[in-house]
């Protein structure tokens, strides 16, 4: 029994507690952008929530960041928007990247058309 309760807790430890981002929206707004985006994430509390996602271009220049400042553990997911987003002249796709307090930002790259 205990080797039994051993293997179904390890692979918790194992693999990294990603935000995934279900949905992102970008709509214009005079010169500058304003975006909503959706995230889900496994937050238990202060000590793991998502606390973040930000507005990159293709390169990784950050463009916007929306901090998340407490944990949503029972609104799942949960949309929250930013606006005053300046983007470059000539740039037709952003991407979206989401953070956690715990694993550091994402490996995923959600792109939103701005045409």
């Amino acid at each position: 029994m205990k080797r039994m309760f051993f293997l179904l807790i390890m692979p918790s430890f194992a693999f990294a507690d990603d935000a995934t981002i279900e949905a992102a929206e970008a709509r214009a707004s005079g010169a500058n952008w304003s975006f909503s985006v959706t995230l889900r994430h496994g937050d238990t509390g202060w000590d793991d929530y998502a606390d973040g996602w930000r507005v990159v271009t293709e390169d990784g220049q950050e463009l916007g960041l929306r901090v998340l400042y407490h944990p949503h553990v029972d609104e799942q997911p949960f949309t929250r928007s930013l606006g005053g987003v300046s983007v470059p002249d000539g740039v037709e796709t952003v991407f979206i990247e989401a953070r956690t307090n715990t694993d550091g930002w994402g490996t995923t790259r959600f792109p939103v058309s701005l045409k």
